[in-house]
C-alpha cells in the first residue's frame, strides 16, 4: 500500500522538534482544496514551485554574471537550488521541517528581475510613486496571481506557511505593517533557515563564481579574506597539494561547511535558551533564532566588503550590467507609450492594477535574453553586452 499523507505527517511528528512546522498543522490555503494523498501539504507546494514557468525562466536571469556570460557560471536557477540544499541541510540538523524549507528556498526568487540586483533597483526606481518594486513582494505576486496554470484559482494556491515566508522582509519586527497577514513578529524557523541559507549561497557561490572568471585571485583572497585563508590552510593540511580546480572547490566547500556548522550550533543554542516550544512560539519570539555567531557574522562582513570592491562592481561585471539595465529602462518607457504591445496577461489586468504595475509585472517576469531580443525588435539593437556561452 502507498504511504499515505496521515503517515507522512505521523513521522513528522514523531522525528521532529516541537517547535518546527508541521504540515498537519498549516494553516491552510487561499482556495480550498482536496488535501493530497501521498504527499505533505508542503511537498505539494514544492512541486508546484518546480513545474511553474517562473521556476523556470530563473535559468535565463542573471545571478552576479549576466547570463550567457559563460556556460559554467551560476544564474538564478543554479543559485536557488543550491539555497534549497543548504536549507535542507540546515533544516534537517537542527530537527525541522527541511520540505517547507526547501520550498520557500526554491520559491525565494520566482519574483527577481532580469539582470540580477541591477535590475531589481533599476525597477523600484522606475515604479516610485506606483507601489515600487522589491523581488520578495514580486515573488509573492507570482504564486498568488501571476501563474496561471489551474482553473480554480488564480498563482498556485501555496500554503500560508509557504507565503509567509517568501513575505520574510515585510512581515519581521521592524516592518509589522508591509504585508497584511503575515504580522508575526518573526517567521518559522523554517523561514528564517531559507533567509540565511541564501546568504550562505550568495556569497560563497559568487567567490566561486569570482574565481572561475579570473576576476579573483586565491593569493589577493588569502591576504585579505579570513574565512578564505582559514579554508585554504585545512584544506592544505588534509589534503596536501591539489589541483587548481580541485583545490578551490574544496577551499569553496570547506567554507560552505564551516558556515552551516556554525549556523547549525548557533541555533540550536538560541533555541534552547529562548524555551520555544511550537512553531507560534517561535513567531512570537522578538528576534530570529537561526543565526550565525558573533564572530561568524564579522569574517562574513570582511567577505561581503570584499566581493563588493573585487567583483560586483568589477568593470567586467558591472558594465555589462548596467548596459542591460539600460534596455531595461528604454522596454519599460517604450511599454507605458504602448501597452498594446505587452503580454496578453498583463494587458488584461491594466484596468485593475494600473499601466505601471502591468508593465512592471511584465519586465520583471522576462529572462535577461528575452529583454534584449525585445531591445532590438524594438530599437533594432540591444546595445548591450554578447551574449554567447563560452
Amino acid at each position: 500500500m502507498p504511504r499515505t499523507r496521515e503517515e507522512l505527517e505521523e513521522i513528522e511528528r514523531r522525528i521532529l522538534a516541537p517547535y518546527a512546522q508541521f504540515s498537519g498543522d498549516a494553516r491552510g490555503r487561499d482556495y480550498p482544496e482536496k488535501p493530497p494523498l501521498w504527499r505533505t501539504q508542503y511537498q505539494r507546494d514544492r512541486d508546484r514551485v518546480i513545474h511553474s514557468r517562473a521556476f523556470r525562466r530563473l535559468e535565463y536571469k542573471t545571478q552576479v554574471f549576466l547570463n550567457g556570460s559563460g556556460d559554467h557560471l551560476r544564474t538564478r536557477l543554479t543559485h536557488t537550488i543550491e539555497v534549497a540544499a543548504v536549507s535542507r541541510n540546515i533544516a534537517s540538523a537542527l530537527k525541522l521541517n527541511s520540505d517547507l524549507a526547501e520550498t520557500i528556498a526554491l520559491a525565494h526568487d520566482l519574483g527577481h528581475s532580469p539582470f540580477g540586483h541591477k535590475g531589481e533597483t533599476a525597477l523600484a526606481r522606475l515604479m516610485k510613486g506606483h507601489g515600487g518594486f522589491e523581488h520578495n513582494q514580486q515573488s509573492l505576486r507570482v504564486v498568488e496571481l501571476l501563474e496561471q496554470k489551474y482553473p480554480d484559482f488564480p498563482g498556485l494556491n501555496l500554503t500560508w506557511e509557504v507565503r509567509e515566508g517568501l513575505a520574510k522582509h515585510y512581515t519581521s519586527y521592524d516592518h509589522p505593517d508591509k504585508r497584511k497577514g503575515f504580522d508575526a513578529k518573526n517567521s518559522s524557523l523554517e523561514a528564517q533557515i531559507a533567509n540565511l541559507a541564501d546568504e550562505i549561497t550568495y556569497y560563497s557561490h559568487d567567490l566561486d563564481d569570482g574565481m572561475d572568471s579570473g576576476l579573483l585571485s586565491e593569493q589577493k583572497l588569502v591576504q585579505n579574506v579570513g574565512i578564505f585563508a582559514q579554508a585554504a590552510r585545512l584544506v592544505k593540511r588534509e589534503h596536501g597539494n591539489l589541483p587548481d580546480e580541485c583545490r578551490r572547490y574544496f577551499i569553496i566547500r570547506t567554507i560552505i561547511d564551516m558556515q552551516i556548522h556554525d549556523v547549525v550550533e548557533t541555533s540550536e543554542r538560541l533555541i534552547l535558551a529562548a524555551n520555544v516550544n511550537s512553531a507560534d512560539d517561535v513567531r512570537r519570539f522578538p528576534r530570529a533564532l537561526i543565526q550565525h555567531s558573533p564572530e561568524r557574522r564579522e569574517v562574513n562582513l570582511e567577505l561581503r566588503d570584499f566581493l563588493y570592491k573585487n567583483l560586483y562592481f568589477n568593470p567586467v561585471v558591472h558594465q555589462p550590467n548596467m548596459l542591460a539595465v539600460k534596455m531595461l529602462k528604454e522596454l519599460f518607457s517604450y511599454f507605458l507609450k504602448h501597452p498594446k504591445e505587452i503580454g496578453e496577461s498583463a494587458k488584461k489586468r491594466v484596468k485593475k492594477i494600473g499601466l505601471h504595475r502591468a508593465v512592471c509585472d511584465y519586465i520583471a517576469g522576462m529572462t535577461d535574453r528575452y529583454v534584449m531580443l525585445e531591445h532590438q525588435r524594438i530599437f533594432g539593437t540591444t546595445s548591450g553586452p554578447e551574449t554567447s556561452g563560452e
